[in-house]
């Protein structure tokens, strides 16, 4: 492994994906979104606390780092290289899951609060803009109509994240990002542990509720 290449995507990827944008929009707003909620820090449970527009501003900026992490990381890392060895498409495609998975991470486990983060949906959402955009397409398809069927948004994430190496490989990516998508999406599930239990015991919350004044789920 060429240490050039892949460091910025490793370093930078996690430290990008690591900005708790979630945090940051609910404290500007003088609350801690870990204490009210679900107590995550992602954009559902901004929706939920602070509304519409801070919602969709974590949503857009999470999403956001997990794409520049691709688009961005990926090619510094490559022209870091490139005197020694030219960024084949393999070449750069495996730069851009490496800066895809850390910033996922980085998001997940965000050093600044104690490595406890968000779920990853929206960054890995940006992550496979950058991939395979059209698998995201179909992916985002799949999530509506799940969440309008059912109005829980865990549910349809948990969906999502199940059928994503089956989608990227209706769509013709390659067996590595197949073997990515794999692992992304079981972390993705993973992350949703807590709403999986509520699913099945009938406590988790709908799409609509706003109870700002509710305790952080375990």
């Amino acid at each position: 492994m060429d240490f050039a290449a892949y460091a910025p995507c490793v370093i930078g990827g996690y430290f990008l994906g690591s900005i708790p944008t979630g945090y940051l929009v609910a404290r500007f707003r003088g609350v801690d979104i870990r204490t009210v909620g679900s107590g995550n820090i992602g954009a559902t449970n901004v929706f939920r606390i602070l509304g519409k527009g801070p919602g969709t501003f974590v949503l857009l900026a999470d999403a956001f780092k997990g794409f520049l992490a691709c688009w961005l990381l990926a090619r510094l890392g490559a022209n870091l290289a490139s005197a020694t060895t030219p960024a084949s498409p393999a070449r750069l495609e495996a730069l851009q899951l490496t800066a895809g998975i850390a910033a996922i991470l980085g998001h997940n486990y965000t050093c600044w609060l104690k490595f406890k983060g968000g779920k990853g949906i929206a960054t890995t959402a940006g992550v496979l803009l950058a991939l395979v955009p059209l698998a995201l397409g179909i992916l985002l398809s799949l999530w509506g109509i799940v969440l309008a069927l059912s109005r829980y948004v865990s549910l349809a994430s948990i969906i999502a994240a199940a059928a994503m190496p089956f989608v990227v490989w209706l769509t013709g990516g390659s067996t590595t990002v197949i073997g990515i998508t794999t692992v992304i999406g079981a972390l993705a599930i993973y992350k949703h542990k807590a709403n999986l239990q509520r699913l099945l015991a009938g406590t988790e919350n709908r799409i609509g509720t706003r109870k700002p004044s509710t305790p952080a789920a375990p």
